[in-house]
């Protein structure tokens, strides 16, 4: 499997942003780039294996650094925490929700940014309903609504358009924004141009 200079810098870059966010002290709650990798993966590499795996992988790397750290008492951050998987799982869903982006464009990337931070509240959701959570909701149609209904409750808690929700949604726009952006000035000014289109 060849890996050609383009695809060396995406994950340059992916591991980056995944891993130099949690260094900004009292960042907004809910303001995280993991959406915005699994989309951009889905959406710019073309190998489909290397689509899923460079996203999953430059979040693991940043979570290890961080559970080293923390278990050294240089951070109050865990890299590793109870249910931690689910999330893996849910950010390979949007990496295949990723490959639904054909032509990437600044309305395209918005679009699919939130759109994915929507799907995401809904599935992560349905997985506490699921799983039990901390809600406890009864494993019928009702008790999902219910599990739902106490998720936007826990937004409403921080502020919809300030709070957890509203840095759900500006922090998906935001890091789509670096990755994309990132990415075309890339083959902009490093990359061969055939690259652009064609990558691994």
């Amino acid at each position: 499997m060849k890996l050609n200079k383009s695809l060396l810098l995406i994950f340059g870059m992916m591991i980056l942003v995944a891993a130099l966010y949690r260094v900004w002290d009292g960042r907004p709650y809910g303001f995280a780039p993991q959406i915005a990798l699994a989309i951009f993966g889905g959406a710019v590499i073309s190998n489909k294996r290397l689509a899923f795996v460079l996203p999953l992988l430059s979040m693991l790397l940043s979570d290890v650094l961080y559970e080293s750290l923390y278990v050294a008492g240089l951070s109050e951050i865990q890299g590793f925490y109870v249910g931690q998987w689910h999330n893996y799982l849910l950010f390979a869903g949007l990496t295949l929700f990723g490959f639904l982006m054909k032509r990437v464009n600044v309305l395209n990337v918005i679009g699919f940014s939130v759109s994915g931070s929507l799907m995401y509240f809904l599935a992560s959701n349905f997985v506490v309903w699921a799983g039990g959570g901390g809600f406890n909701r009864p494993k019928t149609f009702d008790g999902l609504l219910m599990c739902y209904n106490d998720g936007l409750a826990f937004y409403r808690e921080y502020g919809l358009i300030n709070g957890f929700a509203g840095n759900v949604l500006v922090g998906d726009l935001f890091f789509c924004g670096i990755l994309f952006g990132g990415f075309y000035l890339i083959n902009k000014m490093v990359a061969e141009p055939k690259t652009v289109h064609s990558l691994a």
